[in-house]
């Protein structure tokens, strides 16, 4: 296969899709019109209902982060650099206007260590302005800050020591972590520590081409020579051999950035975010199904037992048997992973994640990625649905962040991928809600009872 069938195969969309739901879309805008509302099961009060970014894949010109230095190496798994993102940098003023307007409550973003710390041990106050006046936009509009302090990218320096392989690894996001709080700290409503330590073991599972992991090396290969060291590490370009070694090292940076973040708020809540498939069993395809939890989410939601709540990422179920994963059955509407679009998966990953770490859950991100935004529309209210009987079965559910607010920069696979509320126009970055904003926000307006 490949490498551009390889890009085809992991973003394939099945044209059947045009029309999915788009009459339920109709039909409630219809409804609308005649001023009836859309309802949803009680939620809390206290809920939070939100959006989720990240720096990197919004902002643009994170010139001093690792993925921007392998994005520009020669041979780059990266299809696009990311340049200017969708321009967050300059327009997260309006930006927060846009999750205001949307009737939501919180909004969940980064603060980039390679924006902040752009060099070892110096700190940039210009950067920590910016940040801080992000959080306290968020709170002149009633949004709560959820802040991510790693997002898969860290510092170009910090690559060039191996990233989470070094030893020191741990005390350096501790340090940086401290250097945040001290800042805006007192205004933060939750602390995310990492997103998706787990990623790397779940794309085992993805039954990728072998030269995707070659071409892994060879990027990580470049950006050595490049940087004039042996060892360049990143958090999303990993090697199978640095897999233990860089849990390891986040595992220890969790506890590390946890217990700086606590000795400044001991009451702030504290926690991770895990990427989620909702895994279940067809007959014969138990043992499967509970090997990939094991091989992928149980180290993280057994660390998670001793926080304060649990991130969960969920965007499709997979069905396995007696030989593996299942294919999707004949005529399944498909998600951009080439898996089966299924609104429960919310739920199920919702379910086991609390039944192993006991701790609350934030879902802090969930999405579809599809360019047919009717798809997206359709697939909003049916997923909450299954959260809120995942809420009445008993699991403590802190919030929902729809993964995201705009369509942006999808890491290796570049501007291709569409999961946002919003399109961009990548000349003037203007942004234009689509037909799924109006639903998100109409779901909220009528769950908050406004």
């Amino acid at each position: 296969m490949s490498e551009n069938n390889f890009h085809c195969f992991l973003f394939v969309i099945d044209h059947q899709v045009h029309g999915f739901a788009l009459h339920v879309v109709l039909q409630r805008f219809e409804h609308l019109e005649k001023g009836s509302t859309m309802t949803l099961p009680t939620f809390p009060s206290d809920f939070f209902w939100g959006v989720a970014t990240a720096g990197h894949q919004n902002e643009g010109d994170n010139v001093n982060s690792d993925t921007w230095f392998l994005e520009n190496v020669t041979p780059t798994i990266f299809q696009e650099r990311s340049g200017k993102a969708a321009n967050g940098w300059e327009l997260w003023e309006s930006d927060l206007d846009l999750v205001a307007g949307m009737n939501l409550t919180a909004y969940r973003f980064s603060v980039e260590w390679a924006r902040i710390e752009p060099a070892e041990g110096e700190f940039s106050d210009e950067a920590l302005a910016h940040y801080e006046a992000v959080v306290d936009g968020c709170r002149q509009r009633g949004l709560a800050p959820i802040v991510t302090f790693n997002h898969f990218t860290s510092p170009h320096w910090f690559a060039a020591r191996g990233a989470w392989l070094d030893a020191d690894a741990p005390s350096l996001f501790a340090r940086f972590c401290g250097v945040v709080m001290e800042r805006f700290g007192d205004r933060i409503a939750l602390a995310v520590t990492f997103n998706e330590p787990d990623l790397p073991e779940m794309l085992t599972w993805a039954h990728l081409p072998e030269f995707v992991a070659d071409l892994e090396r060879q990027t990580l290969e470049a950006a050595g020579r490049d940087a004039g060291v042996e060892r360049y590490r990143a958090g999303n370009v990993m090697l199978r051999e640095d897999f233990a070694g860089m849990r390891a090292g986040m595992t220890a940076a969790h506890r590390a950035a946890k217990a700086v973040i606590k000795s400044h708020f001991p009451d702030l809540p504290v926690g991770l975010s895990l990427a989620m498939v909702d895994d279940v069993a067809g007959p014969g395809g138990e043992e499967t199904r509970d090997r990939k939890r094991t091989d992928v989410y149980d180290h993280w939601l057994n660390l998670a037992c001793d926080d304060d709540f649990v991130g969960v990422q969920n965007y499709e179920r997979i069905e396995y048997g007696p030989d593996g994963q299942l294919p999707p059955a004949e005529g399944s509407i498909l998600n951009g992973m080439g898996t089966p679009i299924a609104p429960d998966s919310l739920r199920g990953a919702v379910e086991y994640a609390h039944a192993v770490s006991r701790v609350p859950i934030l879902v802090s991100e969930h999405g579809v990625s599809t360019p047919d935004d009717d798809v997206r529309a359709g697939f909003i209210e049916p997923s909450l649905e299954g959260l809120a009987e995942a809420m009445r079965n008993g699991v403590p559910v802190l919030g929902y962040c729809h993964w995201t607010l705009m369509d942006n920069f999808e890491w290796i696979f570049g501007y291709t991928p569409k999961l946002g509320l919003h399109s961009v126009d990548p000349e003037t970055f203007a942004r234009t809600p689509k037909p799924s904003a109006g639903i998100y926000a109409e779901l909220v307006r009528a769950a908050r009872g406004l």
